[in-house]
């Protein structure tokens, strides 16, 4: 037996797969995000490692005979999030996370002293990046870098509670904006230009290998074998990318869920900062991940249900109740920029819009605005890296928002692309960390993280469906380049 650990923005999930990669027993508890002021969005490590520990707690409970067969624990992590340590390996602060905006000035001041940076570090310094966050950290609460010892990123914080070891790896370590994207090694005029210690780095590893061993006390809690290995993992969208097989060329992955990402594994080193796609290297050597980042999908029909007091199913439905009823050409544009814009403009201190309400506007209309939003925003992504030439030969469909498949027609009518639901798709980067695991203890060669689960379903363009979409993706791109200077 493998264990996955995927620790996520909303919530930790760990799975337990056997020898096929079929998933035997999981475990979920659920995080909460602080955000004290507007764009802020932070979260304490302890809080990531309260959550496994309790999923650990319940497995030993409800499952102890497979535990007891642990080979290996592979790590997934959400990015971009630093976490400072002292020298007794505890949390100076909490992390500020990927989808924090308050490292705006601090971007551009990057950008001003080393215009091509985005060129080597793999995207364009943005507030979301871990090298903008230092510089806000050091002008406004210098005594949290004064004491910092190490830092790390969100999986191997874990990594360290699990084994007592210091250590990341190129997917995550690219997230700092002072790595070599090309090389995944660290850059030492970046670190100067950051201006941090490069001591305070810890070693860099292959994700598939291993970065330390389970505690004694930790195995003897969780009735685990002495000296199961911990791999050093990677990061979310890495590790929900092999999950499902994504990792030969032409290979990509859409993951909806709080973000959305697209996926596209690239052959070449091929970045694309100035319509900010992250290019870092991917898990299998000689290949890169090209992404295009949404910040807000899921959670834009989180804030809808929330407004309305309907579930996140309801909402769905009742879009979908619209459509029969071809009742979707009177539905509002929606920019769906509510945490700010990634990909392809670089927009963080951006705000999202709903445009053409009227008395007629039902719940049923507002979220087919929310659901198509968000697909125009994924495919205006997709555009920039298709323009490039990074080519998509299959394309996987995974994470919440693949439950529904009205979201899912209409990006694959816009991309014309079929998208493949493989089974597992909802434990995508967890399933990932296990596959790794196995690489690391042995029980599974490198390439097989290629390996392709089977396939659910799939969802093909609708041709009755373009025609609409087309019109209202072309009002779309009118109402952003009209109001851009108001978002």
């Amino acid at each position: 037996m493998h264990i996955g650990v995927d620790v996520g923005t909303s919530g930790i999930k760990i799975v337990i797969v056997d020898e096929l990669n079929r998933v035997m027993a999981t475990a979920n508890k659920s995080l909460q995000v602080f955000r004290p002021y507007p764009s802020w969005s932070e979260q304490h490590p302890d809080q990531w490692w309260e959550g496994v520990s309790a999923c650990l707690d319940q497995l030993k409970t409800e499952h102890s005979e497979l535990l007891a067969q642990t080979r290996g624990i592979g790590l997934s992590g959400q990015m971009l999030g630093p976490v400072f340590i002292d020298y007794k390996n505890r949390p100076l602060r909490n992390t500020i996370l990927w989808n924090d905006g308050r490292a705006v000035k601090e971007a551009q001041e990057l950008i001003n002293a080393l215009p091509g940076i985005g060129e080597r570090v793999g995207c364009q310094p943005n507030p979301n990046f871990v090298g903008p966050k230092i510089l806000w950290l050091r002008k406004h609460e210098p005594d949290v870098l004064a004491k910092t010892d190490c830092i790390l990123f969100p999986k191997d914080y874990i990594l360290l509670q699990l084994t007592g070891k210091r250590v990341t790896e190129p997917t995550d370590a690219c997230g700092t904006q002072f790595m070599d994207a090309r090389t995944g090694e660290w850059a030492p005029d970046l670190i100067d230009l950051v201006g941090i210690n490069p001591e305070w780095l810890p070693s860099v590893t292959a994700p598939y290998k291993i970065g330390g061993y389970l505690r004694q006390e930790l195995a003897r809690r969780w009735g685990m074998p002495d000296k199961t290995i911990v791999a050093a993992g990677s990061g979310d969208n890495f590790a929900g990318a092999v999950g499902v097989g994504v990792g030969t060329p032409g290979d990509a992955v859409l993951s909806v869920g709080t973000s959305a990402v697209m996926s596209i594994v690239d052959g070449s080193y091929r970045p694309l900062p100035r319509q900010a796609i992250s290019t870092h290297p991917h898990i299998l050597p000689g290949t890169y991940l090209s992404m295009s980042v949404v910040l807000s999908a899921t959670s834009c029909l989180d804030w809808a249900a929330q407004l309305t007091g309907r579930s996140v199913v309801d909402l769905v439905c009742a879009a979908e109740e619209r459509y029969n009823d071809n009742q979707v050409t009177n539905a509002p544009i929606f920019l769906p920029y509510v945490n700010g814009i990634r990909t392809p403009y670089d927009m963080p201190a951006a705000r999202g819009l709903m445009i053409g309400i009227d008395l007629n506007t039902d719940v049923g209309l507002l979220s087919w605005a929310i659901l198509e939003g968000v697909a125009f925003h994924i495919v205006e992504g997709f555009h920039v890296q298709r323009d490039a030439g990074i080519e998509v030969n299959n394309l996987q469909f995974i994470g919440g928002g693949s439950r529904s498949k009205l979201w899912g027609e209409m990006i694959a009518t816009l991309t014309g692309i079929t998208m493949d639901l493989p089974y597992g798709r909802e434990v995508g980067a967890s399933l990932g960390a296990a596959k790794i695991a196995k690489v690391a203890s042995g029980d599974m060669e490198l390439n097989d993280l290629c390996t392709k689960p089977p396939r659910e379903f799939k969802i093909l363009p609708n041709p009755g469906l373009r025609p609409v979409l087309e019109e209202r993706f072309a009002r779309f791109r009118d109402v952003f380049s009209h109001t851009k200077h108001l978002l």
